[in-house]
């Protein structure tokens, strides 16, 4: 009778690790882009009635944004139980935290009800929900890329990337189904009395039963082999935080900044755009007057090439590096910035217009896929297995506040000191995207980098080319 033991099967299957990665993070930011769309619809009325609509906008984006500076303590709470108490356990409360809290906005009285009493409770469950995803990303990324053969990391970390995408097309699908059922009596493009009254409520309620099966999945989870390696080789450590700070600071400050670049093109491609984008021409600052349901049609087919190029760049990472990918996509964001004069200017011929905002809307998504994609593997390998998940949540979620937080504030911002222009918000773009060519020269290549390392003490006795650039 043969002895040879026959080979260990992985602890999570491919297919129970691509599902719990990608069924989490696409409900995560379903949530986040419900409220994203609701702050450019109806929140400005409902919630903040100034009787500017600009102070009005950027108060619904300050609650926003509100949200990216919740952000980081999330990284940290969740983090920390991450890297002593495993991984499934801080994906499952952090999915519950952002599902009841997507649930309750969904139940909140207006500013007419309650008076100011409504933006504030707006504001407590938008922090509750930047804290839960403080967890989430890193955690569905580490579930992927844990469980992934060394030289596919990057390709199984684009799936909880490409919930983004996924997210991005549930949550506006389904505001413009309701806007279609609940048409205006005059024009079947604008919102109805009874959106506004409650219909814009059903994609916030509706989470609920994306949180369920998101649980579901999740639950079905098991700790990952290099997770329970660590904990096998007493690695564990008591404050994550406190280590990361003392060994990774480069490796946290230099993650921050690759990040950044993408939260700012992200965040202009999606709130900003929908905003100037349907905004009316004569308005101040002006737009460009393109009713709200054919200007998220077209972000939605600008999203179907972030979701295809976020597939694209997995493979394309493991093949010539992320650093390399990360070099070339950050220098064409640069380039990118720069052409919004070009793009987002009204034209005479209302056709010719759309046709140049419908470019440009696809050309920002696919430079989205191509640098979003490979985070998932990039920013977890920076750290070794027990802080993990406190470096890469850390560096994923303070590049929000830097970036998300601040980007459709600044915008907007922008865009009305140039009179309705948007070379400025374009410039802001590549001001941002030079930071992250900085930083991404800086740093080391990952791709080959031992995913098995324990500790810092393990990093350090690591040959010399392990991670050369």
């Amino acid at each position: 009778m043969s002895t040879t033991a026959a080979p260990a099967r992985p602890l999570n299957s491919r297919g129970r690790v691509i599902t719990a990665s990608l069924v989490g993070t696409t409900i995560e930011f379903y949530d986040f882009y419900v409220y994203a769309t609701a702050a450019v619809l109806v929140f400005p009325t409902l919630f903040f009635p100034t009787g500017n609509d600009t102070t009005a906008l950027l108060a619904s984006f300050a609650v926003f944004g509100a949200a990216m500076v919740a952000r980081p303590v999330g990284a940290i709470v969740f983090g920390h139980l991450g890297d002593k108490k495993g991984r499934k356990t801080t994906l499952v409360i952090s999915l519950l935290t952002m599902g009841i809290a997507t649930f309750l906005i969904g139940t909140l009285p207006t500013f007419d009800s309650i008076g100011v009493a409504a933006p504030v409770l707006l504001l407590v469950l938008r922090l509750a929900q930047g804290f839960a995803l403080g967890g989430e990303w890193s955690g569905a990324a580490l579930v992927a890329t844990e469980n992934a053969p060394a030289n596919k990391r990057a390709w199984y970390g684009t799936f909880p990337q490409l919930g983004a995408p996924i997210g991005f097309i549930i949550a506006n699908g389904l505001f413009l189904t309701i806007n279609a059922v609940l048409p205006h009596p005059e024009d079947s493009l604008l919102q109805s009395e009874a959106f506004l009254s409650w219909g814009w409520r059903i994609p916030f309620l509706f989470s609920a039963v994306m949180v369920i099966i998101g649980l579901w999945v999740r639950l079905k989870l098991v700790e990952s082999e290099a997770f329970v390696t660590a904990e096998k080789k007493g690695a564990i450590t008591k404050t994550p935080l406190a280590t990361v700070f003392k060994f990774h600071w480069r490796q946290l400050v230099l993650g921050t900044f690759i990040m950044l670049a993408t939260y700012v093109l992200f965040y202009l491609m999606t709130s900003f755009t929908l905003t100037y984008g349907t905004k009316a021409a004569d308005a101040d600052p002006a737009g460009l007057g393109i009713p709200y349901v054919h200007f998220v049609i077209m972000q939605i087919i600008g999203v179907i090439f972030f979701g295809l190029f976020t597939l694209i760049s997995g493979p394309v990472a493991d093949l010539i590096g992320r650093r390399r990918l990360l070099i070339g996509v950050s220098s064409l964001i640069v380039v990118f910035g720069l052409t919004f004069h070009l793009f987002l200017v009204p034209r005479a011929d209302a056709a010719f217009t759309g046709g140049l905002v419908q470019a440009f809307l696809i050309l920002g998504f696919t430079l989205m896929g191509v640098t979003f994609g490979p985070m998932g593997a990039l920013l977890p390998e920076l750290f070794p297995t027990n802080v993990r998940y406190t470096g890469s949540a850390i560096a994923y979620n303070v590049s929000s506040i830097l970036g998300a937080a601040l980007a459709p504030i600044v915008a907007v911002a922008l865009w009305a000191q140039a009179d309705g222009d948007t070379w400025l918000v374009g410039l802001y773009l590549s001001g941002a995207a030079v930071l992250t060519l900085v930083a991404v020269i800086l740093s080391k290549e990952t791709k080959d980098v031992d995913y098995g390392l324990a500790s810092h003490e393990d990093v350090a006795a690591e040959p010399a080319t392990v991670g050369k650039r």
